[in-house]
This record gives structure tokens, sequence and C-alpha cells, in this order.
């Protein structure tokens, strides 16, 4: 069975003390006078025995485990995994390391993984934050410990928040249908009281208040299966006959929605006008093609980590509570456009 060898290990086999061992590998030989020749021959053995150094422990001698833990709801979702892979690129060049898992929006998965980045001692925490972890954040905080929550936040906490203007965001989708004359559009969206999905059903409301348009909304609950969102999607257009556009505020939803509306005989645009919110990278492949609201990936990424980075350098990790919020773009294609109309462009 495989032994992990440790600094005592190559120590004894050196005959040297595991101090002289502990200097050489943290690059200290020069400073405490350790001879180049023994400096490389402690060298040699460690990589022939593949030494791997313990990162728990280094961290409790240095402070730092270089090490940050990251919490999205789905790595599988083009979003998410997006901006976990562009964080990685950034963490990456500033020397660190991204250890990320899913939460599944799961209040009890979530307690536990932060309870394991705990463990592990990571330098700073980056969560898209799943419903009733409220207390969980504020003892990060009242740890001082370095967190950044993105996607979506907890207005009553003070915390350092990366997200999107939700609410134009979808005001501006439901404008376009809108103006494209689709007049009967519906909602479908999540069983959410989360912030990021109470102000795209407000964005929506408020274009559909300003002509005077009756809201039609479907709330899907979270985790249930593909083809039953489908299905409860093709219910909702029954039960709405004169329906003829629909704003989805998830991707995911969206790919269902194609699903009932193919599934209904119904044709896009010329039947039914849609569009997703975030843009997913197979929506201009479909046919025809989907009108999204895309959300600023590297921006997101790189504002998570500027923020992250001036938390983490304050020695008290309590950085001043502050939200940033950037912009999204409405990127109009075929699925959103009358019949005949070929003018794709993005707002």
């Amino acid at each position: 069975m495989y032994k992990k060898i440790s600094i005592h290990d190559i120590a004894r086999q050196l005959n040297v003390s595991s101090a002289t061992v502990s200097y050489v590998l943290n690059g200290k030989a020069q400073e405490k006078r350790i001879s180049a020749e023994q400096e490389k021959r402690i060298l040699a053995f460690a990589r022939q025995a593949g030494y791997r150094p313990n990162m728990v422990a280094k961290s409790l001698r240095t402070g730092k485990s270089k090490t940050i833990g990251m919490l999205v709801e789905d790595i599988a979702d083009p979003f998410f995994s997006s901006i976990a892979r562009e964080v990685e690129k950034i963490a990456s060049q500033l020397d660190y390391k991204i250890f990320y898992s899913s939460t599944e929006n799961d209040t009890r998965i979530t307690q536990a993984l932060i309870k394991v980045f705990r463990d592990a001692q990571v330098d700073g925490y980056i969560i898209a934050p799943a419903p009733g972890i409220e207390e969980d954040v504020q003892a990060l905080i009242n740890d001082q410990l370095p967190v950044i929550l993105f996607d979506r936040y907890f207005p009553g906490l003070p915390t350092v928040n990366v997200v999107v203007d939700n609410f134009n965001g979808a005001y501006q989708a439901c404008r376009h249908l809108l103006d494209q004359g689709f007049r009967h559009i519906g909602l479908v969206t999540l069983d959410s009281t989360q912030v990021q999905m109470s102000d795209r059903l407000a964005g929506y409301a408020a274009a559909m208040g300003e002509e005077g348009l009756k809201p039609r909304v479907l709330k899907i609950p979270y985790r249930l299966p593909p083809e039953k969102i489908a299905g409860k999607i093709k219910m909702f257009i029954k039960q709405h006959k004169d329906m003829n556009g629909v704003l989805f505020a998830t991707n995911y939803l969206a790919i269902s929605g194609l699903d009932a509306i193919n599934s209904l005989h119904k044709k896009i645009p010329a039947d039914m006008g849609i569009v997703g919110f975030d843009d997913n990278t197979h929506f201009s492949l479909f046919s025809p093609a989907v009108t999204a609201v895309a959300q600023p990936v590297q921006e997101i990424s790189g504002q998570v980590m500027k923020m992250l980075m001036a938390s983490m350098a304050d020695m008290a990790g309590n950085s001043r509570a502050t939200t940033v919020v950037l912009p999204t773009r409405l990127v109009i294609r075929e699925s959103s456009l009358k019949t005949g109309s070929k003018k794709y462009s993005s707002v």
C-alpha cells in the first residue's frame, strides 16, 4: 500500500535533522547556512521519493494555505462553470489554487461544504449562497475570514457582493418582446425568494405594468427533473391560450421551455417569441437561435477576485460591505423577432 512520505522520513533516510529538511523544502537553505551540496541532495531525494507537502501543516506555519474555497450552485451549469474557469485562471496568476464544489442550492450541503473549507483552512471564500445560510456567512465574517458573495446575496448581511443588474436585464428582455409586438407575455421562473430571482420577476412585472398588461407567472420548484419542468411549462402554455411570448428566468428553464413549445407544435417566433436569461453557449446554434440576456462572465470573475484579494489584504478580513452591480447585455437573435426580420443585435 502507498504511504505518503513525510519530512521525518526524508530526515531518517538521509541521516539529517528534520529541521534541516524543512528549511530546504521551504526555500530557507541559504538563510540557515545549509550547504549547496546538502540542499541538492535533499531536494533530489524528495523528488525521487515523491514528497508532497502537507498543506494544512504548511498553513499552520505560514498562516496562508494559498487556497480559495468556491461554492457554486451547479458546476455543470454553463454560467457557473464559466465563472469558475475564469476565477481559476486569475487565481493561478496570483499563485492561488481554487477548491470548488456544487451546493445544489441546498442549505445543508452548503453548510457542510463551508465546514470542509474551514477545516482545510482556505484563505478566502467565494460563494453563490444557497438560501438559509445567513448564520454561516455571518460566522465567517465574525471570524474575520474574507468572504465574497456573487450572483446573489443576503440584503441583511454586511457582505461584499458581486452581482448583475437582474431587474434591468429582465426589464429589457420583456420590453424587447413587447416592442416586437408580443403582447401576452409569460414569465417562467424558479419558486425562490432569492434576490436574483426576485429582481428578475420585478423587472418583468415592471415592463408589463408600463403597458397595463397582466403578468402571467409560472414558478418552478428547484431540483425538478427537466422532463417535469417541460411538463409544467406545457400546462402553463395550455392554460393561457393567448400567450404569445415567454421570458425564461434561467438558461435551463429556457431549454425545457423549448422542449415544451415544440411538443405543442408551436413555431418560434411565429406563434411565440422567447427570451432566456443567461446566454447559454449553445443558444446561437439552436434553430431558431435563442435571444438571451448575457451576463458579463469575465467582468464578474475579475471583480470577484479583485474584491477577494482586497479583503485578504486586510489583516482583519473585514472589508467594508459593498455591492458591485454589473450591467447585462441583451443578445437579440431569431427567437424573439417577428417572422421575416433578420436584424440580430445586442443591447
